[in-house]
């Protein structure tokens, strides 16, 4: 009974997690008639694969998804290595203030995105990099989420390795680079998952920011099927299933590590 129950259990939640992503694909599939109608339907009559091609073509989604690309895998790979770095000095090197400093990028994770719209933006406007890569970039560079993590993670390491590369004459940049990555691959992995989704899905700041087309990102493409007479809800369900479709692909591959990287990080 107690198998019976913790199985319902889940099957109610897997339904609930599903349940979007079936009706997103269920309305990306039907004709525009049946998206809004008195009685919702979970099949679509006739099946309108059109829609796929059709949303393709309303925006420039080939330049939307080499943006979003590009700027999540400069983000990603920036985040990872100053990252790292950051993680590692708290984790392994001792000097001064290193507690207190470590305890108010802490403090930092409690403050809403929200609030640091409009500091960010006012930097990057004094920078001059409106409507630029680097005004979309920088701000976001460095996540203190991952040094968390890679702290927590290089902590639980043997010290017995850090002590044997010192006696080898490595510098803590190559004890890093050389000997703790290799063996730390779960929690780069896993880092590296969170900071590319949390990009690929940015949506507010590229607003804010830019004024140009050409460096819209695949969430912001998605509002051109939102207009003053409307939504194409068929259309847009359309696009946001091969938008989550990168994203997927990502996830899966890395699932393995992103589950060993939590569980060996300490958090809970």
């Amino acid at each position: 009974m107690r198998k019976a129950f913790i199985y319902f259990a889940l099957l109610v939640v897997t339904v609930f997690v599903l349940g979007p992503f079936i009706w997103m694909l269920s309305t990306s599939l039907k004709p525009s008639g049946e998206v809004l109608t008195a009685t919702p339907t979970l099949w679509p009559h006739p099946v309108e694969w059109s829609n796929y091609a059709a949303a393709w073509k309303s925006a420039p989604f080939a330049r939307y998804f080499l943006n979003s690309l590009f700027i999540s895998g400069v983000e990603t790979l920036f985040d990872l290595t100053l990252g790292a770095m950051a993680a590692y000095a708290f984790a392994r090197i001792e000097f001064a203030g290193k507690r207190p400093l470590f305890l108010a990028l802490l403090a930092t994770l409690m403050v809403p995105g929200e609030l640091l719209l409009i500091p960010n933006y006012i930097t990057i406007a004094k920078l001059h990099w409106m409507s630029t890569y680097q005004g979309i970039i920088v701000p976001w560079l460095v996540s203190v989420f991952t040094i968390f993590l890679m702290r927590q993670f290089f902590l639980s390491m043997p010290g017995e390795i850090f002590e044997a590369a010192e006696l080898d004459g490595l510098d803590p940049v190559r004890t890093l680079f050389q000997i703790v990555m290799p063996l730390t691959k779960p929690v780069w992995i896993t880092a590296g998952l969170i900071k590319f989704i949390g990009s690929w899905n940015s949506f507010l700041w590229v607003v804010v920011v830019s004024n140009s087309q050409s460096l819209d990102t695949v969430p912001v493409g998605l509002m051109n099927f939102t207009s003053d007479v409307g939504t194409e809800y068929n259309q847009l369900m359309a696009a946001a299933t091969f938008c989550m479709v990168p994203l997927a692909i990502v996830f899966l591959i890395g699932q393995r590590y992103f589950i060993e990287g939590i569980a060996r990080s300490g958090i809970r």
